[in-house]
Formats: C-alpha cells, structure tokens, sequence
C-alpha cells in the first residue's frame, strides 16, 4: 500500500481549500495560523507541487489541490458516517450485564422492576455466571463482581460492603438460649468452605468451636439449611434481608462483623458504551446507597 501523507496534514488542506484561507482553517481545526501553513509547506514537500498562492488576504487553492481537497473531503464523509454508524450501532445493541448469581438471585429480583422502568435500564440483556466473565472475549459490557475488586486493565465503582451476623430458624431460636456472641460456643453451627465461623468469634475475642456437620460451598444452601433448622448460618446481610422480612428465618443478635468481601461494578473504560454503561452505574450506586445500611463508597 502506498504511503498516505499525515492526516492532519490532509485535513489542513481540505479546510484551507474550503475557506480559501489558511486562518478561517485554524480556527475550524482549533489550531494556530501557523500550525496550518506548516502542514501545508510539508504537504507540497512530500507531493513535490504548489497548492496554494496568495492573493490579497487569502490563499487560492490550485486546480491540483481543489481536486486533491474534493477527494479528501469525501474521505472525510466516509470516516464520519462509520463512527456514526459504530456509535449508532453502540446505542441499538443489547447493554450485556454478567451478574453474580448470588446478586442476581436475592438483590436485584425486587429491584428489576424499578430498573427497567428507569432509562438507565433499558435494551439490557442479563447473564447470570457463576465465573467471571472476560470483557474482551465473552461480550459482556458490565460486570457485577464479588471480592476485592482487585481487577486491573478495568474501571470499578464500589455498590455495597456486607455485615456478617448469626440467623436461624424461628423454632430453633425457640429452643436455643443464645443472647450473647459466647452462646454460639454451644449452638449448632452450619459451616461455609469459603466463610469460616472464624470471622465472627475473632471479632469477640472467641475461640472457634471445632467442625460439626456438613459443610456447603453456596451461601445460599447456607440460608435453606438454617431455614430448615439444621443449624446457625453465619449470614450476609445482602442475601438474607427476604427471609429475615418473611420471617423464615430471624436474626440471633444484634452485633454484626464486616465482610471482607464486597460487590462492586466493573466495566472497560474504553468501551463504546461508556454513555449507557455509566447510567447503569450510577443506577445501581444509587439504588445501593438508598437501600444499603453501609453507604458506597467511590471505588477501592
């Protein structure tokens, strides 16, 4: 392919050939009289002909570089009509938003109203994963994670923390005398891989007791198992607001622990989306910062 002169340099012609002058070009290009007549000096160096010649107070354009200007022009429509067909088509495809099962399943179900009801809301396609999606290769515009928010090479704004705190069934409340984080030394505990009980009584200055009992992988088994009154859960606060509210399950005591883990929105800030992308963000830290008893913070 032949080597193409630099584009501003183009540019610079096109304007100056339209408006006759090089200054009315500076001003359209937001650059200086003199910017615009370098480019051209070099211009007519590279080619090896004159474009221009003064008369009076402005620059005549030569028939070479009229014709040079009307081709450059067209390639300047041809440009400007596929950014506004890519950013059209940024517009008209689905917003694809992967969400955290867990997220997906307890906080957003009762809320799912209210955001498709909201412009913020509108032409999304929702995936539940339980992996973490990959931005480049799966599609995906918006992320709702949970951890750390660790991520590197992507744009993140913090939506909640957690409190971590003991729930049950209402009849083993009944039948457990447990006022005091200390009467948990004796209760039945069901146990999470990912979420030792040490997280609670290492707040209180508590030894954990030893393993009893089966183990679960999903903190909402977790939750099934207490309501069944197979045991204490230790619960995070996002995912047991519903069955605290319905009371198939209650809360043992006042004290709470901080997760170390948090849900947070992540996505690509060099997306063509950004516009949408930002109004769901901003959808969401609202709707978390208006439900949430730990307000949002910016970002980690």
């Amino acid at each position: 392919m032949r080597r193409l002169p630099p584009f501003f340099a183009l540019r610079a012609l096109e304007a100056a050939a339209r408006h006759r002058s090089y200054s009315r070009a500076a001003g359209e290009l937001a650059v200086t009289h003199g910017a615009v007549s370098q480019q051209i000096r070099r211009l007519e160096a590279e080619l090896g002909a004159r474009l221009f010649r003064r008369q009076g107070n402005g620059m005549i354009p030569t028939p070479e570089a009229v014709r040079l200007a009307d081709h450059v022009a067209k390639a300047l429509k041809i440009l400007g009509d596929a950014v506004a067909d890519f950013t059209s088509s940024a517009d008209r495809d689905p917003l694809v938003v992967s969400l955290d099962p867990q997220f997906g399943a307890r906080w957003l179900p009762s809320r799912l109203p209210k955001l498709l009801a909201d412009p913020a809301g509108g032409n999304l396609e929702l995936r539940v994963e339980g992996r973490m999606a990959d931005f480049v290769t799966d599609g995906v515009d918006v992320g709702i994670r949970y951890g750390h928010g660790q991520e590197h090479g992507i744009e993140k704004a913090l939506l909640f923390r957690e409190q971590l705190f003991p729930v049950c069934s209402p009849a083993l409340a009944g039948r457990e005398a447990i006022n005091t984080a200390e009467d948990l030394l004796r209760a039945p505990l069901l146990r999470h891989k990912h979420r030792p009980w040490s997280l609670w009584f290492s707040g209180f200055d508590l030894p954990e007791p030893a393993p009893s009992g089966p183990e679960f992988e999903d903190s909402l088994m977790v939750l099934d198992a207490a309501a069944q009154g197979m045991g204490v859960a230790l619960a995070r606060s996002s995912l047991v607001q519903q069955d605290l509210a319905s009371g198939r399950l209650v809360r043992l005591l006042p004290e709470a622990v901080e997760n170390e883990f948090a849900f947070y929105v992540a996505w690509r800030a060099d997306s063509p989306k950004l516009r949408r992308i930002h109004a769901l963000r901003d959808w969401l830290v609202a709707e978390s910062a208006a439900e949430s008893s730990v307000a949002p913070m910016d970002g980690f």
